[in-house]
């Protein structure tokens, strides 16, 4: 039988992808963008429930101008990241 992976390392591991997928250099790490594409930086979620504004506001802390997120947005996440001009991110489904 398989062994199952970390939550960590399967966060890690969608961020790697994330990164490689919008052409970025996966980063990483505590108080840092999880990927850096030039001078735009990019924040992965790999969450079962839609980021929430508080995300985008902590984003916005952080200089980051990209969110990817697994499962959506919820609707104050999206009113806020329109209003600081933060570019959301969504798996088509």
């Amino acid at each position: 039988m398989a062994k199952k992976r970390s939550d960590s390392k399967q966060g890690i591991q969608y961020e790697k992808t994330q990164a490689k997928k919008h052409g970025a250099k996966h980063i990483g790490g505590p108080g840092k963008p999880d990927y850096q594409r030039g001078k735009v930086r990019g924040e992965v979620k790999n969450w079962s429930s839609p980021v929430h504004s508080d995300v985008v506001k902590e984003a916005k802390q952080k200089g980051i101008k990209e969110i990817v997120s697994k499962s959506g947005f919820t609707k104050p996440a999206e009113e806020m990241a329109k209003k600081y001009g933060i570019k959301l991110i969504t798996k088509k489904k």
